[in-house]
């Protein structure tokens, strides 16, 4: 498979977001962000940098599930397991 570093990062930022069960805005607050840089991560519209990655990995680590010992890399891994179907709201029957 190939995919950017931009679009696995926003795989698995829905993936684990969704695995905990946290909306966005729930999501970015745990890992010390905001709604609007986890939603641009989400949609492939900003790739941050390493420095940003680390945060994010520690919040999730402190904030999230400390089990998971999530690093900067392991954010930026393929693993097709992390593929999430989404069906927007409003296109749901």
């Amino acid at each position: 498979m190939n995919m950017s570093s931009k679009e696995i990062l926003s795989m698995n930022f829905k993936f684990y977001r969704l695995k905990y069960n946290l909306s966005q805005e729930k999501f970015a607050e745990k890992i010390g962000s905001n709604l609007i840089y986890v939603n641009q991560i989400e949609n492939c519209k900003r790739k941050p940098t390493i420095d940003m990655l680390d945060k994010i990995a520690n919040g999730m680590n402190k904030n999230i599930d400390s089990k998971l010992k999530m690093t900067s890399s392991k954010l930026l891994e393929y693993n097709p397991n992390h593929r999430t179907d989404f069906i927007r709201v409003d296109k749901k029957k």
